[in-house]
């Protein structure tokens, strides 16, 4: 936000002075708030006196969530506040997760458009449904909310912090850790996926809208975006993974093999619901309103970096150029 425009007064939780420091050296500008996602009163202050809020920090802390809402709450409905909160496309695996059926494909497709209503009515079983339920509930004359739902996000970050995302590095140091490819089931379950540099210009995209007075994009019961662009078989990644693995000498063959369920969440937390359970569904809604057109390299285009930037993380780029060197 800060590069796109000086006329943001911007502030950030950060949770010590380590994580402020490195903030700090970036962007000089910015007012550092100390403080996590429990110090309910300090976000609910902030949330008073800020004009637009992005929540991206947790996508099931509830408290986190009523605090900021409640902040917001405050603001006259001439001058309203703006939420932007991020939930994922996880809740779309609640189907698969009820039935407990784990590497199969699902032909359900969820779109943000014409069905949005569904969507915002998912069944309270659904993962992050329950915050999700309170940034919808806020919505009024004094607060605009719009909830940003990524799928499986890819790429590098450019933040000062964390640059790393989840399912695809995770697959990846389990394929390192393991020695081979990490499939669940018939490994022929369907997510999408968006590079997080796209991503990013949807959130941007409502921030400017939200500063010109939200009139361009949707807000509040409709305000809800998927951020896809493109789709993957499960099965498809882990062969990629494993094939780039081999051929940088980490691991000894590419084959990949089916892991049982209870092996599978004991490598990564839930990881039978982020390799195993399907989450299919269409971003229309930032396409139509936003004009947001995604360019970055495909998720298949990344991989090899993903698994390069994770064996160098776990010592193996040492390790494999020791061996080669005798």
């Amino acid at each position: 936000m800060q590069k796109h425009s000086n006329n943001y007064h911007v502030a950030v939780l950060v949770r010590n002075s380590d994580k402020g420091a490195q903030i700090a050296s970036q962007y000089s500008s910015i007012r550092l708030v100390y403080g996590d996602l429990d110090s309910a009163e300090i976000l609910e202050e902030e949330a008073k006196k800020a004009d637009i809020v992005l929540h991206c920090a947790h996508a099931d802390h509830v408290g986190a969530a009523e605090a900021l809402t409640r902040g917001l709450a405050a603001h006259p409905p001439e001058s309203p506040g703006y939420i932007i909160h991020t939930s994922g496309t996880g809740i779309l695996l609640f189907e698969d997760l009820k039935l407990q059926i784990f590497g199969e494909a699902s032909y359900k497709i969820y779109d943000d458009w014409e069905n949005v209503g569904t969507v915002t009515s998912l069944p309270d079983n659904a993962p992050h449904r329950n915050v999700d339920k309170i940034i919808l509930a806020s919505s009024d004359a004094n607060v605009k909310t719009a909830i940003v739902c990524p799928p499986t996000i890819y790429g590098q970050g450019r933040g000062p912090g964390n640059q790393r995302s989840l399912q695809v590095p995770e697959l990846a140091r389990c394929t390192l850790q393991k020695g081979h490819g990490i499939q669940v089931g018939a490994g022929k379950t369907y997510w999408t996926n968006v590079h997080v540099h796209d991503l990013s210009d949807v959130f941007v995209s409502l921030v400017e809208d939200a500063a010109a007075g939200g009139e361009k994009a949707s807000w509040g019961n409709e305000g809800y975006y998927f951020t896809e662009n493109g789709e993957h078989q499960w099965g498809d990644i882990a062969k990629l993974v494993a094939a780039a693995a081999h051929k940088k000498g980490f691991i000894s063959s590419d084959k990949v093999e089916v892991v049982p369920n209870e092996e599978v969440n004991e490598l990564t937390a839930f990881g039978t619901g982020l390799w195993g359970a399907n989450s299919r569904c269409r971003a229309i809604r930032a396409r139509k309103l936003l004009g947001w057109s995604p360019k970055g390299k495909s998720l298949e285009t990344e991989i090899p970096d993903t698994v390069a930037y994770e064996a160098d993380l776990r010592g193996f780029v040492q390790h494999h150029a020791a061996k080669v060197a005798g």
